[in-house]
């Protein structure tokens, strides 16, 4: 069930002095008394990307659970806005998810005043308090394989990464893009920028301009609403994308010449199968390639060579036995 953001948020003003008296505490769960969960997610659901893939999680533990789970979501939640929405969250929930690492700050805030309920922030690294868990993407780590094909597809021997906020994750997965490039092509020339939005559409068509400027044939991004900007530059220069989180090579889209894939809604699911089976517990915890093809991965849209798999796949494999370090956080 989605919540109108405006109605949410007139009605946490009027809830706020009640809301820290009213969190759920223990109780027993069944099809009669269903578990109540929240999911607030940052941006829209029709990004293409990571809110896409977070309400995909949302909508298959739906499915998944029936009337044993009343789950209720919010979209395009601004950062000033995320604490009154987590704290009505949190007032009606047994569980709250922060679907993005940007909530992180506020849930952690939150939490603290509502100590019965669990809350569970997919997407940052930061250490679990009393009723708070953390699951790590691990954006670096599927950056680095990203920087690797998109050396390896690069016609002109540049490539470019553009970031939206310059917070830790994005500014570590650019860096790792680097050098996953480097790692196939030392002499490969990576172009990376930020356009301090995750959203801004024109910021990011003029950044990536900018790299095509400068020779980059295949760029890669962590964007939301964004993307729509790379893409634009991408159509009218005829150069190629990775797009990022799910893969949609199955859409045919001509810009795209792969797709990572980082399982935010995987790790939205995994949270409230947890939840659901009474074995929640606040920890810290990586996913990344480690979890599996649903957590992350790449694939080439049409076919990649035997000998390109086998580099791919040689280099999955270092990344997660650690014989290739990223940076994490």
């Amino acid at each position: 069930m989605t919540i109108d953001r405006r109605a949410f948020l007139l009605n946490v003003g009027i809830s706020l002095g009640a809301a820290a008296m009213s969190a759920p505490s223990g109780r027993a769960w069944g099809a009669s008394n269903p578990v109540r969960i929240g999911v607030l997610i940052p941006g829209s659901k029709d990004d293409h990307g990571w809110m896409e893939s977070a309400y995909g999680g949302v909508k298959a533990s739906q499915a998944r659970y029936g009337d044993k789970a009343k789950i209720t979501w919010i979209e395009n939640v601004k950062f000033g806005d995320m604490e009154q929405a987590l704290v009505e969250l949190a007032s009606k929930n047994d569980m709250v998810i922060g679907a993005a690492g940007q909530t992180q700050a506020a849930v952690l805030k939150v939490a603290k005043r509502f100590p019965g309920v669990r809350f569970t922030i997919v997407g940052p690294t930061g250490q679990p308090t009393a009723n708070v868990a953390q699951y790590d993407v691990l954006q670096a780590q599927i950056g680095y394989v990203a920087g690797a094909v998109a050396a390896m597809l690069s016609k002109h021997g540049a490539v470019s990464y553009v970031g939206g906020l310059e917070i830790p994750a994005v500014v570590n997965t650019g860096i790792e893009f680097a050098h996953g490039a480097k790692s196939v092509r030392p002499d490969i020339r990576c172009l990376t920028s930020y356009t301090g939005d995750f959203d801004d559409v024109a910021k990011a068509r003029e950044a990536t301009i900018t790299a095509i400027a400068q020779g980059a044939d295949v760029h890669y991004g962590i964007l939301n609403l964004g993307v729509r900007g790379m893409e634009q530059a991408a159509h009218d220069a005829g150069t190629k994308l990775i797009g990022g989180y799910s893969n949609y090579c199955g859409d045919h889209n001509p810009l795209y010449v792969a797709y990572t894939v980082s399982g935010i809604g995987f790790m939205v699911e995994y949270a409230i199968d947890q939840m659901m089976a009474g074995t929640w517990k606040p920890e810290y915890k990586r996913f990344g390639l480690a979890m599996g093809p649903r957590s992350a991965g790449i694939d080439i849209c049409g076919s990649a060579t035997p000998e390109m798999q086998a580099r791919i796949d040689s280099i999955e494999h270092d990344l997660v036995s650690d014989k290739i370090k990223i940076l994490v956080g």
